[in-house]
């Protein structure tokens, strides 16, 4: 159950965030929800394998948002209904995912 939790305010986040930039479409909420489930998936498996790559060269948090935003770099290239103009695009959209997802956790 927690997952789901997890995933939904991921998904509003994610909605939000198209919302706010220009630069970012999603569909529609549902779409928000298969976006927020790939990047989770490419998070568990592609950002865990470059976080272990890259450790001991990118020990600093602002990495995670830099790896964040290619994951979402990555999505957009797999997923339709999704789309992120440019690379400045997904790093907005990264910061304003973890800050939205962070509120909503907070209060669930």
């Amino acid at each position: 159950m927690e997952t789901i939790v997890q995933v939904l305010i991921t998904a509003v986040a994610f909605f939000v965030g198209a919302q706010l930039l220009k630069g970012v479409h999603v569909k529609s909420f549902v779409q928000a929800i298969i976006v927020a489930i790939v990047i989770g998936v490419l998070n568990y498996t592609l950002g865990t394998f470059l976080k272990i790559v890259t450790l001991g060269i990118f020990s600093l948090s602002i990495f995670t948002w830099f790896l964040d935003a290619i994951l979402i770099q990555v999505a957009d290239f797999f997923l339709e209904g999704f789309e992120v103009k440019s690379f400045w695009w997904a790093l907005g959209l990264a910061a304003v995912v973890s800050i939205v997802s962070g509120l909503l956790s907070g209060v669930v």
